[in-house]
């Protein structure tokens, strides 16, 4: 092989690792970002923006982040919290949200296997309530 052609390898494979970094900062940024903004809205009271921000913040996966089950522990405690209140609707709405999240982190595995099926009995246990009010 001659010393251009090597050349030529090593740089592309540099620009590449430098791109997935860059990717992988953005992302990580995102991920933060969008929590802090769920945090600040559950602070406030704020139900829509609270579940919009830890969703979005699980739509940024990346695996083994602790902002991941975090987010996705509020998203729970925001279920619970409104399924005590007897307020159906906005529980099935966190749980839902909760478990699209991790569906939509679908790619090679599904991620929060054990989120999903949570979310999947609760919504299957309050589906019947909301139709009662």
């Amino acid at each position: 092989m001659n010393e251009q052609l090597k050349s030529i390898i090593a740089n592309g494979m540099v620009i590449v690792l430098v791109s997935l970094l860059i990717l992988l900062a953005g992302t990580w940024w995102r991920m933060n970002s969008q929590f802090d903004q769920g945090e600040a809205a559950l602070r406030r009271g704020d139900f829509t923006g609270s579940v919009a921000g830890f969703e979005s913040a699980l739509h940024m996966y990346i695996p083994f982040h602790p902002a991941m089950e975090k987010a996705a522990e509020r998203l729970w405690l925001i279920g619970e919290n409104n399924e005590r209140l007897g307020n159906v609707t906005r529980a099935l709405i966190a749980y839902r949200s909760l478990r699209s999240s991790f569906y939509a982190d679908h790619w090679l595995v599904t991620p929060g296997r054990e989120w999903i099926e949570k979310c999947d009995r609760k919504i299957a246990a309050l589906i019947p309530l909301q139709h009662e009010r």
